[in-house]
């Protein structure tokens, strides 16, 4: 029987989330420079099926994941779904990836109008899907067209019935302002956590009064905060694993990072969740977010992060929080939610 979590309006989507969301990036697998490592497939999809079972209603995916492969693994999951049960699923475009070039590849920023055509037509091709429920423009491009004029593609995909509704991720609030007048966006993804937490400072704002629709990624600072990671878990990470290549990773970072989550432990403590739940609730309580993308590749670790959905922190918790990050001089941008 499927669990029923609150929602919440995503801003002029018309579609109301629940707080969390799957993040489907680390079940791409490898083969690429931006993998998580080999995965196992079956796994990836009971995953998913959990986090759907669980009361999760919306799935964020990416062409770029695994190089189309994720798209492929969440289909996968969503067909053994009834048709009332199955959740939102969005992904995103404009990382075209290109296997020669140095260092063993790396993906191009681009938003020229055919392009994005034919990564639509392969996006519902993989998904098995005949409208994609929002679609997202992954990155900025940086292949010359500007970025207006890929948003507008993106408004004709959705004239043409191809998707719902119109997003971008990573971008600013320059480039928000720019795409305002062809149509704009009704979504942003951008990266926010207790460690990362520039999107506080100006991005959450503008989006809050502009009824933008924000889901944050990386909101456990990819498995940083989520309570069980440790130094001797970074030395041994798989030489395909991204993040081997993270500074948050190494060194005098990794130190500062992990004692934050420690002082997340306290405050999960208290409420009797995990360290995890904290640290996504976290994001979860600032004005302006609408949801969190969390990842997970088996069903335990869903469990893990569930909580979140229906956690709310208290000032005390918030002050424990703030008083952390400064002591600790990780990161940068505000170190609460202010209201």
């Amino acid at each position: 029987m499927t669990v029923t979590l609150p929602t919440t309006s995503f801003g002029t989507t018309g579609m109301n989330i629940t707080r969390v969301g799957f993040g489907a990036w680390a079940i791409g697998g490898t083969g690429y420079a931006f993998g998580w490592g080999a995965q196992d497939d079956e796994e990836s999809v009971a995953a998913i099926r959990h986090a759907v079972a669980s009361g999760v209603n919306w799935i964020d995916t990416a062409a770029g994941y695994g190089l189309g492969h994720s798209e492929e693994i969440v289909a996968r999951a969503l067909a053994g779904i009834a048709e009332a049960d199955r959740p939102y699923v969005f992904t995103k475009c404009g990382l075209i990836w290109d296997g020669s070039a140095p260092g063993g590849g790396a993906f191009a920023q681009v938003g020229a109008a055919d392009s994005i055509r034919r990564e639509v037509d392969a996006s519902l091709r993989r998904l098995g899907v005949e409208r994609i429920d929002l679609y997202q423009l992954h990155w900025p491009p940086r292949d010359g067209t500007p970025a207006e004029d890929a948003v507008a593609t993106l408004h004709e995909l959705r004239t043409a019935g191809k998707i719902r509704s119109v997003g971008v991720s990573n971008f600013g609030v320059d480039l928000l302002e720019r795409v305002a007048p062809v149509g704009g966006v009704e979504t942003l993804q951008p990266p926010f956590s207790a460690i990362r937490r520039e999107t506080a400072a100006e991005i959450l704002p503008y989006c809050a009064k502009h009824d933008i629709g924000v889901i944050v990624y990386s909101p456990m600072q990819a498995g940083l905060l989520t309570g069980s990671w440790s130094a001797q878990r970074s030395a041994t990470l798989p030489a395909d694993d991204w993040r081997r290549r993270s500074p948050d990773f190494t060194g005098e970072s990794l130190h500062r990072n992990l004692a934050l989550a420690d002082v997340l432990r306290g405050v999960a403590k208290r409420h009797q969740v995990s360290v995890a739940a904290v640290a996504v609730a976290w994001t979860l309580a600032f004005d302006g977010v609408t949801g969190a993308i969390v990842g997970a590749r088996h069903p335990s670790q869903v469990d893990g992060w569930i909580a979140a959905a229906t956690l709310t922190l208290t000032a005390d918790d918030l002050d424990d929080i703030e008083l952390g990050i400064d002591r600790l001089g990780v990161g940068s941008g505000p170190s609460r939610p202010m209201w």
